[in-house]
C-alpha cells in the first residue's frame, strides 16, 4: 500500500469517526426515523435518475439495502435518541464484525478459523463489558439497539457479498434507494406525518441550521466521500490489508464526542472498548496475510469489505 493509499485510509477513518458527531446534531432537532430515511432520499433521487442500476439480482440487493440501510440505521438512530452516548455507539457498532462471520458461518456455510473464533469471542467480551458498564448506570438499552443495528448492518454485508457486483461504488448507491420509503414510512407511522418535514422547514432558520449542516456532512463527506474512498482502496488492496483502518473510526469517534460534545467514557467502557479492537484486530491478522499470498481481495475474517458509512 502506497503512502497515498494509507492517507486515503486515515481519512476515510476520520470522515466516518465525525460522522457520529453530525449525526449527534441532526438527532437533536430532526425526528429519529425521518432523519435516517431523508438521509438517503436525498441520495436516492439523482441515483435513480443518472445512474444505472448495477447488474445483480433484486433479492441480494434489497437484503444490502435493508439490512445495511434501512435495520443498522433505524436501530443505531434509536440508540443514540435513547442516550446512547456518541462516542461509544461508534464503538459499539463495530460488532457488525463477528455479527458478520457468524452469519456467514451460519447461513451461507462459511468455514471459520480457530483464529476467528478466538477474535470473535475476545470482541464479544468486549461487548459484554461495554453490556455491564451501561447496565450498572441502568442505560442498557441503548446498548442492545446498537448491538441490534451492528447485526442489520451483518445481514446488508451478506447481501452485498451474494450480489457479487463488479460495480462496487454503483451497487452502494443503489443501496441508497432501498432505505427511504420504508424508513419514511415508519417516521409517519411513529412519528407523525408531518413533524419531520416541518423539522427540515425549521432547519432553514437562523436556529436550525446546524442540524442542516450535519444532514450535508453526513450525506455528503459520511456516505458518498466516505464510501466512494473506502471502495476505491478495496479494489486496489485485499480487504484484510484496508480492514484496519474502520477500527480507527470508534478512536476518532471517541475523540471527537469528548472534545466537542464534552462525552467522556467510563474507564470500564474504555477498557471493553479496547478488548473489542484487539478482538477485531486479532481475527483479522490471518486473513490479511492470507490474501497478500494469494493476491485475492477476498473479504476479510472478521470484517466485511461492505462500506462502513454512517
Amino acid at each position: 500500500m502506497t503512502n497515498r493509499d494509507r492517507l486515503l485510509g486515515l481519512t476515510v477513518a476520520v470522515l466516518w469517526g465525525l460522522n457520529f458527531l453530525a449525526i449527534r446534531v441532526g438527532l437533536d432537532h430532526f425526528p429519529q426515523f425521518f432523519f435516517a430515511g431523508f438521509r438517503f432520499l436525498v441520495i436516492a433521487v439523482p441515483v435513480v435518475l443518472f445512474v444505472r442500476r448495477p447488474d445483480v439480482p433484486l433479492k441480494w440487493l434489497l437484503l444490502y439495502g435493508f439490512g445495511f440501510g434501512f435495520l443498522q440505521f433505524a436501530f443505531l438512530f434509536a440508540a443514540m435518541n435513547a442516550g446512547m452516548p456518541t462516542g461509544l455507539a461508534s464503538l459499539v457498532l463495530q460488532s457488525s464484525a463477528p455479527f458478520t462471520v457468524l452469519l456467514g458461518a451460519l447461513l451461507l456455510r462459511e468455514k471459520v478459523s480457530r483464529r476467528q473464533v478466538l477474535g470473535i469471542t475476545v470482541a464479544v467480551a468486549g461487548m459484554a463489558i461495554i453490556g455491564y458498564d451501561r447496565f450498572q448506570s441502568a442505560t442498557l438499552l441503548p446498548v442492545v439497539l446498537t448491538l441490534l443495528a451492528g447485526l442489520g448492518w451483518a445481514f446488508g454485508n451478506l447481501g452485498n457479498k451474494l450480489a457479487r457486483s463488479t460495480e462496487p461504488m454503483r451497487l452502494m448507491l443503489w443501496m441508497c434507494v432501498v432505505p427511504p420509503l420504508p424508513m419514511l414510512a415508519m417516521s409517519a407511522a411513529v412519528e407523525g406525518p408531518t413533524a419531520g418535514w416541518s423539522a427540515l422547514a425549521d432547519s432553514f432558520s437562523v436556529d436550525g441550521w446546524p442540524a442542516l449542516v450535519g444532514l450535508a456532512y453526513v450525506v455528503l463527506l459520511g456516505t458518498i466521500a466516505g464510501s466512494g474512498l473506502w471502495t476505491i482502496l478495496i479494489s486496489r488492496h485485499p480487504a484484510g490489508v484496508v480492514a484496519p483502518f474502520s477500527l480507527l473510526v470508534p478512536i476518532v469517534g471517541i475523540a471527537g464526542s469528548w472534545l466537542f460534545l464534552r462525552e467522556t467514557p467510563s474507564v470500564l467502557s474504555i477498557l471493553g472498548g479496547a478488548v473489542v479492537i484487539a478482538g477485531c484486530l486479532g481475527g483479522m491478522a490471518r486473513a490479511g496475510a492470507r490474501v497478500r499470498v494469494r493476491q485475492t481481495a477476498e473479504p476479510c475474517p472478521i470484517r466485511s469489505n461492505t462500506p462502513a458509512s454512517t
